[in-house]
């Protein structure tokens, strides 16, 4: 396809791409801590396989964020969905920590490939028609179908963990293996749907490739540059700092309290299915209530109100007892959680330029994999040596701090002409 797709049909792609992408991911998003535990690592020993994923992304997401720049966003993310679809089958077969840190390591691939360039290919699909247009609406939407196809994916999940129909194995096997093969799924919709228009397809074979490697270095040296000159965008960036930390909270010690209060992993497993399912529920409610937000008190100020009542409900998380309020708190942070997304994403992308704009997503998760590969291991060795719940509430207040780096994206905002068009 030559020309440019219309961005209604742009759109509807992007969000189909969403939740083929991330449905799958449902599936075992309470399950990932709670399968090598239940293979004899210790909570330490999981996160810290775990934070292998964050120290490749850090490598990994500007050389691939220039490169999906300068070569195309389709051909990047067919290669991020294949090696995600080698990383499941490998967290499958895991049974030690370097199992395990092998799986990270190619899920960190994966991730690096895969975060920007979907993005970066609707804004400027969007932009090609109505250029300048905010794209806060379609954002929000995108994580409300996120949020939807997580919960979908969760709830389905619970249930094949208490059907357990495998004759051998953990009950956590099957929503595992299921995970593997819709990720096949994804690779075959992102190569069927994904387009891109004629400026970064029309060039072929070894041609195509040099040129790309002549072009990446000097995108990513752009986007260095462009942190050191942009204060907002560094001070975005940075947020991911806290963010991140305050992520260990409810993703990964989440399951880990769950299971420590109902007694094991397999009855935490069939409890978090359900209600993963209402979280990611609630962080589709998040997302769209964000949108609202945005429009009557401005996308800076719904952004600072979102970071810190996350923090505050994983501070809170922490601090309750009993299986009905940890998963109270649970939801309310999930809630907020898909509320601060789209409105950190929208901020970035006032920020950054088409010809950047795949690197500067790039170097927001960049950093964010970062933060967490050394805030995991290190919350994890404080839940070992006290408790998960001091953990807890430790992430989850150092992750309130970083609502303050939204002040200079809110002075900007006051700055910014209104647009017209959005999109």
């Amino acid at each position: 396809m030559t020309g440019h797709l219309s961005p209604r049909t742009a759109r509807r792609r992007f969000l189909l791409l969403t939740a083929t992408r991330w449905f799958p991911v449902g599936l075992v998003v309470g399950l990932l801590t709670l399968w090598p535990l239940e293979r004899g690592l210790t909570i330490a020993a999981v996160l810290l396989a775990f934070s292998f994923q964050g120290l490749v992304v850090a490598a990994l997401e500007l050389p691939t964020g220039g490169f999906a720049d300068a070569f195309g966003r389709r051909p990047v993310l067919v290669a991020a969905a294949a090696v995600n679809v080698v990383a499941s089958v490998v967290m499958i077969a895991a049974g030690s920590f370097w199992g395990f840190a092998a799986a990270a390591v190619l899920t960190g691939v994966f991730r690096a490939l895969d975060s920007g360039p979907m993005e970066a290919w609707f804004v400027d699909t969007v932009h090609a028609a109505e250029p300048g247009a905010d794209v806060d609406g379609t954002l929000a939407a995108q994580s409300t179908v996120l949020g939807a196809a997580m919960a979908v994916g969760a709830v389905v999940s619970g249930g094949l963990v208490v059907w357990d129909p495998l004759p051998s194995g953990s009950a956590l096997l099957l929503p595992m293996l299921a995970w593997a093969v819709l990720n096949v799924v994804h690779l075959v919709a992102v190569a069927t749907l994904l387009h891109e228009p004629r400026a970064h397809v029309d060039q072929t074979g070894l041609r195509r490739a040099a040129t790309s490697v002549r072009e990446a270095p000097g995108v990513v040296r752009d986007g260095f540059g462009l942190l050191r000159r942009n204060r907002v965008l560094l001070a975005l960036v940075l947020v991911e700092v806290f963010w991140s930390v305050g992520m260990v909270v409810f993703e990964s010690l989440q399951p880990v309290r769950l299971a420590e209060i109902v007694g094991s992993e397999e009855r935490a497993g069939a409890l978090m299915g359900p209600v993963a399912g209402a979280a990611w529920g609630v962080f589709a409610l998040g997302a769209a209530l964000a949108g609202l937000g945005s429009r009557r008190y401005g996308v800076a100020r719904t952004a600072i109100a979102a970071r810190v009542f996350n923090g505050l409900g994983a501070v809170v998380m922490g601090l309750v007892a009993g299986p009905v309020a940890l998963v109270a708190a649970y939801l309310f942070t999930y809630t907020l959680h898909g509320s601060a997304g789209p409105m950190h994403a929208t901020l970035l992308h006032r920020e950054a330029e088409s010809r950047n704009r795949a690197t500067v997503l790039s170097i927001n998760s960049m950093v964010a994999f970062a933060a967490f590969s050394v805030g995991a291991p290190l919350v994890g060795a404080l839940a070992e040596v006290t408790t998960v719940q001091v953990a807890m509430v430790s992430a989850g207040a150092f992750s309130i701090v970083g609502a303050v780096l939204y002040l200079p994206a809110l002075r900007a905002e006051r700055r910014r002409p209104a647009l017209s068009v959005p999109a």
